[in-house]
């Protein structure tokens, strides 16, 4: 066992490992310490029953870089990933049904059928969005713009952002501005009548965050779900992984390791080394110290700096910005081992496996904001808006013959519950998700073999996310760019010299992209790079600060 590394990464999450991989790819000694037994932090496959495996956490691939899966050529390492089609598909309490495909003109023929108006209308909409998400595709590569540098930075600094915007128009930054502060309900009033096409659109674009689609900055998921993704770089390109989520995991690691990279499981941290304001290394909990010249946390940000971190070596400023991240996750998780397939209402008897894998259960725009507000007053709510994914219709590997995984992701509910602990009501979730699956799919409670409910307490204690929340922190615009984690802070760079932020919880954040580690890597690259041309760290403050290369 080593006793110096150039770099430790806190965390074998996607992103903790993306960074690891890239960083020992570029030749650094790198270990990676994960205090779970298993690697892959929320993005894993765990076995729920004998020989029955699921995606516990995250579980549909739709915004990996291409870039991450590229670099680390992880398809060699055994990722493959298939393309949902139908991308999304809502059933109504009527059992119509609706679709959209990856393929355009079949999405609009789709639509037709239920408005000509709304079919038009999603040429051009879908034109606007897509060119409107190219101009943000750069920044999920690099840094936010940096909004504290000065002089001659400050102008590098200004240019480096300009060019992306380069042949812009002044109406298409009204229309960015708008999708980034506006509420996606008013938009698909705006913009569609058909209210079922409306759900279909609204089905795709509220989870993880808080607030109902009629809330300001809910729109915004219109963009980034149409960032580009997997390895041929298709814009809104979403995938079921085959081995399940802790597939892409697995090959990340895999790349790490062939690029030398260490990586130990059980392994628990309990203190980041901090010494004269400088990073020097991790303390394990049970005693044993590990130098190294770079720290990257994979952990939240109130996890790293409020737990991690001693109070006295960070600004007191910073940690109450730190404390101050909106966090409360409002999601929840239920895992399902059947033994029948699901047979929703509405599905055409000769749909292909495709067709019978992928479901959002989320009706009405209404349906969605009576849910979002019954969870901020602390229920359960009884209109809970759920994505189903039948991942062994797609994968037979997940499940014996005759058994059927099927994973469902809860929105809208609270992280502390008004009347009592998640501990006494995790059951009262898992019926209530099931009462409203049967009425959709009524075979389903009676297949029902093993479930596995999944609350944001669940979340916080056995993936170790602060709060439950899946994102490391919500994305709303006073948390998002260069507001992320907190203003001043947002290079990955953190007040302690040498520690670093590689989390969903620093830019561009959450989402099984690798953005942030891939992004926190290469800046670690750049100051060792400086460092050895002697240029100073950081010019720290006493207040919230702003990091400045001299």
């Amino acid at each position: 066992m080593r006793k110096q590394y150039d770099a430790i990464v806190v965390g074998a999450g996607h992103n903790g490992l993306t960074a690891a991989a890239f960083l020992a790819q570029a030749g650094l000694s790198t270990l990676v310490l994960e205090r779970r037994e298993i690697v892959g932090g929320s993005c894993v496959t765990e076995e729920i029953a004998p020989g029955c495996r699921a995606s516990t956490t995250s579980y549909i691939a739709s915004m990996l870089l291409p870039e991450v899966v590229r670099g680390l050529d992880l398809k060699a390492h055994g990722l493959r990933m298939i393309p949902c089609e139908p991308a999304v598909q809502v059933p109504f309490p009527d059992r119509d049904l609706i679709a959209s495909w990856p393929d355009r003109d079949r999405t609009i023929e789709e639509l037709k059928r239920f408005s000509a108006r709304d079919a038009v209308a999603f040429v051009r909409v879908d034109e606007q969005l897509k060119k409107l998400a190219r101009y943000l595709q750069p920044f999920f590569l690099e840094p936010p713009p940096d909004i504290m540098a000065t002089g001659l930075d400050g102008l590098l600094e200004l240019l480096r952002v300009g060019k992306r915007f380069l042949g812009i128009s002044g109406e298409e930054i009204g229309r960015l501005v708008s999708f980034m502060t506006g509420s996606l309900g008013d938009f698909l009033d705006r913009n569609y009548e058909s209210e079922k096409v409306k759900a279909l659109f609204l089905a795709n674009n509220i989870y993880g965050k808080h607030g109902g689609p009629y809330h300001p900055g809910s729109a915004s998921g219109l963009l980034f779900h149409l960032l580009s993704g997997g390895d041929e770089g298709r814009q809104g390109f979403s995938g079921h992984v085959i081995g399940g989520m802790g597939a892409i995991t697995q090959a990340m690691a895999a790349a790490g390791r062939k690029a030398g990279a260490e990586i130990w499981t059980s392994s628990p941290v309990a203190r980041i080394d901090v010494r004269d304001g400088r990073a020097r290394g991790v303390v394990l909990e049970d005693g044993t110290e590990i130098a190294s010249r770079f720290v990257l946390s994979n952990a939240d940000p109130k996890r790293t700096f409020l737990k991690l971190v001693e109070p006295k070596e960070l600004p007191e400023a910073f940690r109450s910005a730190i404390a101050g991240i909106k966090m409360a996750g409002p999601c929840a998780k239920v895992n399902l081992v059947l033994a029948e397939e699901p047979r929703i209402n509405g599905i055409p008897s000769d749909a292909d496996l495709g067709r019978r894998s992928k479901f959002a259960l989320v009706p009405s725009l209404e349906f969605a904001e009576r849910s979002y507000n019954a969870a901020m007053l602390g229920q359960i709510p009884e209109e809970l808006c759920l994505s189903l994914v039948v991942a062994s219709n797609i994968d037979r590997s997940l499940a014996p013959e005759g058994k059927h995984i099927m994973t469902c992701f809860v929105q809208y509910v609270p992280y502390k519950l008004r009347h009592g602990t998640w501990d006494d009501h995790r059951e009262d979730l898992g019926d209530r998700v099931v009462q409203l699956i049967a009425e959709y799919a009524p075979n389903v409670p009676g297949a029902i073999l093993t479930r596995q409910v999944l609350t944001p307490l669940d979340l916080e204690r056995t993936y170790g996310l602060t709060e439950g929340n899946i994102f490391h922190g919500d994305l709303n615009l006073e948390q998002l760019f260069f507001m992320r984690p907190v203003p001043g802070w947002s290079q990955y760079r953190t007040p302690v010299e040498g520690l670093y932020l590689c989390g969903a919880g620093a830019h561009p954040g959450g989402g099984v992209t690798g953005a942030p580690g891939y992004n926190a890597a290469r800046k670690v690259l750049s100051d060792r790079a400086r460092r050895r041309w002697g240029v100073p760290w950081v010019r720290r403050s006493a207040g919230l600060g702003a990091p400045s290369i001299q």
